[in-house]
């Protein structure tokens, strides 16, 4: 299949070339980092695009801007139905990463935002298939601590939150490793970079909680709810980063991510050092689910045509 080049993306309220979508230098999310964002994920499944959760994801969109008083000046409806008619623009029919945005505009270099303050809303999206090696990957756990509630909100998707996950990501990068692992204040595990853990022991799923700095991640809520059908028990609790090490499989999941197996930590094998039992039931039934193979689960999938 040819791979498509997108014409269009969807500027305050327009759908535009990307030159056309232009903003001044003097907005105040370049200066500060005031930005709020998603990442969607469209399957292309033989007939349709099924984009995964779509709403789930819109909702948690504007509850982050809540957060920092950042308006986001479109209803929910608006904002879906604009993901839905980009990929129609854009005649997408294989799988793409979708990512709406909102942030501060021309505001000069006032750091009192409100919800009064200019802001711009876009969606871009782009071809994107799969972001890690889904047989595994080596993961390393950082020098660098996850932020947390007590100085910068992690549950909200801000873009100037993800400078912590960037000096993470280099670091571990540097050191040979295919992704980071960050621990939170307290030196338990909190999450990767842009991707929630799951390790499996003895038959169940552990999980870090939010007030681990761990976001609630849509991937991570799809992934219990599989594990509950599977007859999976999943304990959202605090994880010391020793117990890790005894962890019979881990892996991580998000949007960009899926549900990727963890082979090794700080060059510690992890179970055998290969995708897990577990780990593969969860990784296909939800490969089934977003490619639109699974009745149960409809209401998880928007089709776009």
């Amino acid at each position: 299949m040819k791979t498509f080049v997108p014409k269009f993306v969807w500027f305050d309220g327009k759908f535009v070339k990307d030159n056309e979508a232009t903003v001044s230098v003097m907005s105040h999310a370049i200066h500060y980092g005031t930005s709020v964002f998603e990442g969607l994920r469209g399957y292309w499944g033989s007939k349709n695009l099924y984009i995964f959760r779509l709403y789930d994801h819109i909702k948690r969109f504007r509850n982050s801007g809540k957060v920092y008083s950042i308006s986001l000046r479109f209803t929910d409806k608006q904002m879906s139905d604009a993901v839905i008619e980009l990929c129609r623009k854009n005649n997408v029919r294989q799988a793409c990463y979708i990512r709406p945005f909102y942030f501060v505009g021309r505001y000069g270099i006032n750091l009192h935002v409100t919800e009064n303050s200019p802001t711009h809303a876009a969606i871009v999206m782009f071809p994107f298939g799969d972001l890690f090696n889904k047989n595994g990957i080596r993961v390393g756990v950082s020098s660098w601590r996850r932020i947390h509630d007590i100085s910068t909100p992690p549950l909200a998707k801000m873009g100037g939150n993800y400078l912590n996950s960037i000096l993470a990501t280099q670091e571990c990068k540097r050191n040979g490793y295919d992704e980071a692992l960050l621990l939170d204040h307290l030196g338990n595990i909190s999450e990767a970079p842009g991707e929630n853990i799951f390790i499996v022991r003895n038959g169940k799923l552990l999980t870090p909680p939010p007030s681990s700095s761990a976001l609630e991640g849509i991937t991570k809520d799809s992934v219990i709810k599989i594990a509950s059908e599977l007859g999976f028990e999943t304990i959202e609790r605090e994880i010391p980063r020793t117990e890790i090490y005894f962890a019979d499989e881990a892996f991580l999941t998000g949007t960009a991510a899926e549900i990727t197996p963890i082979s090794s930590i700080d060059g510690k094998k992890i179970g055998d050092g290969r995708i897990g039992k577990i780990t593969r039931q969860i990784q296909n039934v939800y490969s089934e689910i977003v490619m639109g193979k699974n009745k149960k689960y409809y209401h998880w999938i928007t089709p776009v045509y």
